[in-house]
């Protein structure tokens, strides 16, 4: 199957991974695992959940346009979240509401970690998304 590899100059440099991946048949989009890095991959918000969640799903909405897609076309995400605890969930889920659609949310998955490759990183969030040829 076809595959459009894309590493959008807004998004950090890449190290042995594609920020995204579109295939075609109904485009379907794969977006890596974003951060909170700035587009110089600064870390964005260091000890603040709720500014590297911010930096992240903007990172995400700015790898979907490289793609031709916004969030409305996403149909699933997977976050990660180092020492995940109650009180996070709300913080994250105030900022998704920003990008996320109320009326047709994606498939969502949180995960805790004990740790993710930034040794600062707070959050990682995946996305897949789908839109017409």
């Amino acid at each position: 199957m076809p595959a459009e590899f894309l590493n959008p100059p807004s998004l950090p440099k890449t190290h042995g991974w594609t920020h995204v991946v579109v295939t075609r048949g109904g485009k379907m989009i794969h977006i890596s695992g974003q951060a909170a890095l700035d587009a110089a991959g600064n870390l964005v918000g260091p000890g603040d959940l709720k500014r590297q969640t911010e930096q992240t799903f903007e990172n995400l909405r700015l790898a979907l346009a490289a793609a031709g897609a916004t969030w409305k076309d996403v149909i699933a995400t997977r976050l990660y979240v180092v020492n995940l605890k109650p009180e996070h969930v709300p913080i994250i889920r105030e900022v998704r509401a920003r990008y996320v659609s109320a009326e047709h949310p994606p498939a969502s998955t949180l995960v805790g970690v004990s740790a993710l490759v930034g040794a600062d990183w707070l959050i990682e969030i995946e996305a897949t998304a789908v839109v017409g040829d």
